[in-house]
């Protein structure tokens, strides 16, 4: 997967230009993908429940480390060289959150929550763009139209991410894919 975001054709834009492009003042988020601007529709309620209880989750998880700290939706330039600037839902940070973007190498977990208008190809680009830069660990959360929740929790091996475990709604689990073990239910981040 990495290989492929290699290899792929650069738009005309770096991420600098996406660092001083004028932030979207209608809730949508602007990133850059491959040297192109895309600019994703503001998420839904549903989208920042899920992921302001998945900070909760791992902010208590992370309670004993006074190194590492929970944020929502920050800048992150993941690449110069694939000129990819992304807007996480989740990450870890091992730098104090103070600015207004960071460097790949300040997260230590990212986590995207899938909404259906992510399609099949930014899911992957986003994915192969965090292990390119060399992001240890990546979360995927799945909202179903039922109220149900999917976690699946990848580390990074070599060049791409393994899953590790997948966590559903209904039952208590321990992920320890992240910098520490984090106990939680899938439930919880569905409204």
């Amino acid at each position: 997967m990495t290989a492929a975001l290699l290899h792929h054709e650069m738009g005309p834009h770096t991420v600098d230009d996406w660092l001083t492009a004028e932030p979207p003042q209608d809730g949508t988020r602007l990133e850059l993908i491959w040297g192109y601007f895309h600019v994703s529709p503001a998420p839904a309620g549903q989208h920042q429940y899920a992921a302001d209880e998945l900070r909760a989750v791992l902010k208590a998880a992370l309670s004993r480390r006074t190194d590492l700290y929970v944020v929502t939706a920050v800048a992150v330039g993941i690449s110069t060289r694939a000129r990819t600037g992304l807007v996480p839902d989740v990450v870890v940070l091992n730098t104090r959150p103070v600015g207004t973007s960071f460097r790949a190498g300040d997260v230590e977990l990212a986590v995207e929550v899938w909404s259906p208008g992510n399609t099949a190809e930014e899911r992957a680009n986003k994915v192969a763009a965090y292990a390119l830069a060399g992001v240890s660990f990546f979360w995927a959360v799945e909202l179903n139209k039922v109220g149900g929740v999917t976690v699946t929790a990848h580390r990074l091996e070599k060049d791409g991410y393994v899953a590790e475990t997948t966590a559903v709604s209904g039952a208590e689990v321990t992920l320890r894919t992240a910098p520490e073990p984090v106990t939680f239910d899938p439930a919880d981040l569905s409204p």
